[in-house]
C-alpha cells in the first residue's frame, strides 16, 4: 500500500483522542456534492471546525457517484429529477482496495481520500463500490444518496459502517472513538462487536448522535433481510437479538444504536427532552445528553457586514441592499422576475419534508394575498428546497408553490438549493422563515447561517431557536400553539400566528423604524456567536461525548 495517512497538521493537547466520525453525507463545499441537506450542512461545519481546532478526526463516508440529485425544471416550471455523473479532479485514489461481505458476495472498496488543505477541514475518505471489479448491483451502491431502493440502501449502510471500519484497519490507525452520526452506518456497531465480543467493550468506543425525532428518520427494518444482505457481519440472529433487545420480526436502528453506545446526544435541549420521552421507557439505553447543534461561522458568515456592526446603519444597509442585487440576479435568471431591494424580501429556503411546512404562508389564501398585494408595506417572497427525490408530497409542495408564484410577481421558487445558493439566499435575506410543525424539528439549523448574515429569524420555538431568539430583540417568535391538536388544527393556528406577525409587528418595524430593525440585525449577528459556531460543538464532542472517563463510560 503506497497511501500512508497522518495528519497535514499537529493536534492540539485537548483534541488528541483519535476519533473516527461516521456519516451519510457531507456538505463541505459546493464543489462537492455529497450532501442532501441539513445533515451535510451539519457534518461540513463540524469537519471544517475539527480542522481549526486541531482535532485529531477522522471522517468516513461515501463518494456518491450521482450525488444526490440535480433540481431542474420541467417544461411547465414544476421541479424535476437529474441524476448526473459528478467528477472530482482534487480527490486523491489512495490505491487502497479491499472487500466486504454483501449477501454472501465479495464486493470490491475503494477509498479516496479529500486532503485537509483543499477545503481547509479534517481528513476526509469517501468509499466506492463503482469499480471495475464488481458487478452492476454492487457498482450501483455507491451511486446515489438515500437511494430508494430498500436492498441497495442497507448495502450503503455495510458500505458505510462495516467498510468504513475496515479501511481504518487497513490504514492502521488506532481508533478510540468511533462517532455515529444518525444511525445510517449502524453495520459499524456489529463491526465492532465482531471484533471484541463484548458490548462493554463496544460501548467504551461508540458515541450516537440522533437528529430527528420523525419515525421516518428512525428506521425499523426486518431482520431476516438484513441478515441475509450481511448488516450484522455473519452474527447469528439469535446473538444480534440478544445484544439489541429488539423483538419480532423487526429491528430498530435507533434503540440498537441506544443500547450499543457508551452515551448519546439529542441536537438541541427540546430535542434531548424529546428523545428522552421518547426511549427511557427502554431498557439499557445509554444516557442521553444535548449538545446543540452550530454551523461554521468560518465558512458561513458575511465577514464585511461583521465589520460594518459598529459603523453607521446606512453601512449595513448599502452591503445588505448589495448581497439582495446578487440573490435577485438569480431570481430574474431563473424565474423571470425582477424584484427590488428596497423591498422587504422574506425567505423559506430548507428541505422540503411534510414537518417542515414549506407552504404554511399559503395556509390561508385570503391573508396571503393580502400580504403579497400589500403596496405601503410591500414584500418579496422566494422559496428554495430540495425534497428527497421519491418524497411526492414535498415534491407536490414545490409544484403548488411553482403555480403560486406564477400569478404573482413578487413571488418565486428556485431550484439548486446547495451550498452556494444556500449562501446566497441567507445574505439577501431580510427575514428568514422557520416554521416546523412543533416538537418534530430537532435543531433546523438554516437560520444560524442565516444570522450571521444579518437576517432575522422568524420562527416557532422548536430545535436550536429558543436557546438563541429574544423576542422582539434578535428575532421573532410565533407564539407556540396547542399541540395536542389535530395537524391541520395547528396548522391553521400557527399560520395565523405567522402572518399577524408579518403584517403587523416585522413589516411595521422594517418600514417605519428602519433604526430599531437595523438594532434587531445587529443583536442577532452578535448573539448568534459563540454558541452557534460550530467550534463551540465540536469543542463539546470530546469534552462530553469522547473524553469520558472509565467511570463514566461503566
Amino acid at each position: 500500500m503506497s497511501f500512508q495517512f497522518s495528519h497535514s497538521y499537529q493536534t492540539q493537547k485537548p483534541y488528541e483522542k483519535p476519533v473516527a466520525y461516521f456519516c451519510m453525507e457531507y456538505g463541505i463545499d459546493q464543489a462537492l456534492k455529497t450532501y442532501a441537506g441539513g445533515l451535510g450542512f451539519l457534518s461540513g461545519s463540524f469537519m471544517k471546525s475539527a480542522y481549526e481546532l486541531k482535532q485529531n478526526v477522522v471522517g468516513i463516508g461515501i463518494l456518491w457517484k450521482y450525488g444526490y440529485y440535480n433540481q431542474i425544471r420541467k417544461q411547465d416550471q414544476t421541479m424535476d429529477i437529474l441524476f448526473e455523473e459528478k467528477s472530482y479532479g482534487f480527490l486523491r485514489d489512495t490505491e487502497i482496495r479491499f472487500t466486504i461481505k454483501i449477501a454472501k458476495h465479495d464486493v470490491w472498496v475503494a477509498a479516496y481520500y479529500l486532503d485537509p488543505e483543499i477545503f481547509k477541514t479534517a481528513p476526509l475518505f469517501l468509499l466506492t463500490t463503482d469499480l471495475p471489479e464488481n458487478d452492476y448491483l454492487a457498482k450501483t451502491i455507491s451511486h446515489k444518496l438515500y437511494d430508494s431502493n430498500p436492498e441497495t440502501s442497507i448495502a450503503a449502510a455495510i458500505l458505510l459502517g462495516a467498510g468504513g471500519a475496515r479501511l481504518l484497519e487497513v490504514l492502521k490507525l488506532e481508533i478510540d472513538i468511533y462517532h455515529l452520526n444518525e444511525s445510517h452506518a449502524l453495520p459499524l456497531v456489529f463491526y465492532l462487536y465482531n471484533k471484541f465480543k463484548n458490548t462493554v467493550e463496544v460501548k467504551k468506543r461508540l458515541v450516537y448522535t440522533n437528529h430527528t425525532p420523525e419515525e421516518s428518520g428512525n428506521k425499523k427494518s426486518n431482520i431476516t433481510l438484513l441478515d441475509k444482505l450481511g448488516f450484522f457481519c455473519d452474527i447469528p440472529i439469535a446473538e444480534i437479538i440478544a445484544i439489541s433487545g429488539c423483538t419480532g420480526d423487526n429491528i430498530d436502528h435507533t434503540l440498537t444504536a441506544l443500547r450499543l453506545s457508551g452515551i448519546a446526544n439529542g441536537v438541541s435541549e427540546i430535542h434531548k427532552k424529546t428523545l428522552i420521552k421518547l426511549w427511557s421507557q427502554q431498557k439499557d439505553i445509554c444516557e442521553i445528553i444535548g449538545i446543540t447543534n452550530a454551523q461554521s461561522y468560518s465558512y458561513w458568515h458575511d465577514k464585511e457586514m461583521y465589520q460594518k456592526l459598529s459603523e453607521k446603519d446606512f453601512e449595513i444597509n448599502l452591503l445588505k441592499k448589495k448581497r439582495k442585487k446578487l440573490l435577485f440576479e438569480i431570481v430574474a435568471d431563473q424565474c423571470g422576475e425582477i424584484y427590488d431591494e428596497n423591498i422587504c424580501t422574506i425567505i423559506f429556503a430548507k428541505r422540503f419534508a411534510g414537518y417542515k411546512r414549506a407552504d404554511l404562508l399559503l395556509q390561508d389564501l385570503d391573508r396571503f394575498e393580502k400580504l403579497v398585494g400589500n403596496k405601503q408595506r410591500p414584500v418579496q417572497i422566494i422559496w428554495a428546497g430540495k425534497p428527497y427525490p421519491m418524497d411526492y408530497y414535498g415534491i407536490g409542495v414545490f409544484d403548488k408553490i411553482v403555480n403560486v408564484c406564477k400569478a404573482h410577481n413578487n413571488c418565486s421558487i428556485l431550484v439548486g438549493y446547495e451550498l452556494t445558493l444556500s449562501k446566497i439566499l441567507k445574505s439577501g435575506a431580510d427575514i428568514w422563515v422557520n416554521n416546523p410543525r412543533m416538537y418534530h424539528e430537532a435543531s433546523g439549523t438554516s437560520g444560524i447561517a442565516a444570522a450571521m448574515n444579518g437576517a432575522v429569524n422568524i420562527g416557532v420555538p422548536d430545535g436550536w431557536f429558543p436557546e438563541f431568539a429574544k423576542d422582539k430583540t434578535n428575532s421573532f417568535i410565533i407564539p407556540e400553539c396547542d399541540t395536542t391538536l389535530a395537524d391541520h388544527l395547528q396548522d391553521e393556528a400557527d399560520a395565523t400566528n405567522l402572518y399577524n406577525l408579518i403584517e403587523n409587528e416585522l413589516l411595521p418595524i422594517y418600514y417605519d423604524y428602519p433604526n430599531r430593525w437595523n438594532e434587531i440585525i445587529k443583536k442577532s449577528m452578535q448573539d448568534i456567536i459563540p454558541k452557534f459556531d460550530s467550534n463551540r460543538m465540536a469543542t463539546e464532542y470530546y469534552q462530553k461525548l469522547y473524553n469520558r472517563t472509565e467511570k463514566e463510560i461503566s
